[in-house]
């Protein structure tokens, strides 16, 4: 017998004499047990996201790639096809993302799950409990499920308490409803801890735009490992994930901003060199077909999800000579 049985058919119409009381009691246990079970059945049933064919090598690079032995040589093929690609991470060593599995350029956040035998989109983990992997298409839904199966154990631990109370106390005069009342205490008051503290670190994640991939290896950028790269403030964090209009971030429909392979990232070691390059080298963004590997992330400004600007930078003489008087109007302002 589960929470549900005992509460609605052995505990409520014994131990509640009061009709008003058990209508009340019925209609908020129904309606929390109603977003438990959708949020639940949309984070079981939602397939993970993947990332889409732009990701892909083409035939002949894929080709190439297989017969080339030297990692250096199957780098450079690597970064003349994720040349046109939204990238700003790499790996440990500074080396593209690869998935040899899945054959395809890894997107930020994205991750092969070795249960599901696929990259994911911002996979956060794989969770045993809903035989699904977690991460950009249902992560939303994954939070609702903790948050209403948190609120459901609340309730049911919080009106049978005063039951439980009498239990204790020899007041409670149904004999037979007992054990019932005991049992819901425990059981609800014990998944509800355990919930409670789970809810609360993705919470957390949340907050500072993390996945739990990430809170253990940090995601790597030019300048290095930065478990901060994604994050916006709490605010854009938020939105992030539950989206733009409020009315629906309590209902498990997906709402969350993005496309799951493009993230707004933000640079949080910068020297003055580079910020002052990067402003006067605004005219000679393009978004051509010489466009290089990224080397660095973009600020929140320069992102394309919160702003219009473009992304890449055109390398060439021009770029050159942009860098060189940069750096020249900086030693004039120093000695003027």
């Amino acid at each position: 017998m589960d929470l549900l049985t005992i509460y609605l058919f052995f505990s409520l119409p014994v131990i509640i004499s009061s009709t008003a009381e058990k209508v009340v009691y019925l209609v908020v246990f129904h309606l929390s047990f109603v977003m438990f079970v959708w949020s639940y059945w949309k984070t079981i049933f939602t397939s993970p996201a993947s990332p889409s064919t732009e990701f892909c090598l083409s035939k002949a690079d894929k080709e190439q790639y297989e017969k080339e032995e030297r990692p250096e040589s199957q780098q450079e093929i690597l970064r003349r096809a994720a040349k046109d690609l939204p990238i700003y991470t790499t790996t440990a060593s500074r080396a593209i993302r690869y998935c040899d599995r899945c054959q395809l350029i890894k997107p930020d956040r994205c991750h092969h799950c070795s249960a599901c035998d696929i990259c994911v989109l911002k996979m956060d983990h794989h969770c045993p409990w809903v035989n699904n992997c977690v991460g950009f298409s249902n992560y939303k839904f994954f939070l609702l499920f903790l948050m209403y199966s948190l609120l459901y154990c609340l309730f049911v631990a919080a009106t049978v308490l005063q039951y439980f109370i009498k239990f204790w106390t020899n007041e409670l005069s149904h004999t037979h409803a007992k054990f019932h009342v005991l049992f819901l205490f425990f059981v609800a008051a014990m998944f509800f801890i355990s919930i409670l503290s789970l809810f609360s670190y993705h919470c957390w994640l949340v907050g500072k735009n993390r996945s739990t991939i990430e809170t253990f290896r940090a995601p790597t950028f030019r300048n290095g490992p930065d478990k901060n790269g994604f994050s916006l403030g709490c605010s854009k964090n938020l939105r992030e994930v539950f989206g733009d209009e409020k009315k629906y971030w309590l209902l498990p429909i997906f709402t969350s901003l993005g496309d799951g392979c493009n993230f707004p990232t933000r640079l949080v070691i910068m020297d003055p060199e580079q910020l002052t390059v990067s402003s006067q080298n605004e005219p000679a963004k393009s978004s051509g077909a010489n466009q290089s590997f990224p080397t660095r992330p973009l600020s929140e400004s320069q992102n394309r999800l919160l702003a219009s600007e473009s992304q890449w930078v055109e390398s060439g003489p021009e770029e050159e000579n942009v860098k060189s008087g940069a750096k020249k109007h900086i030693i004039v302002s120093l000695e003027s």
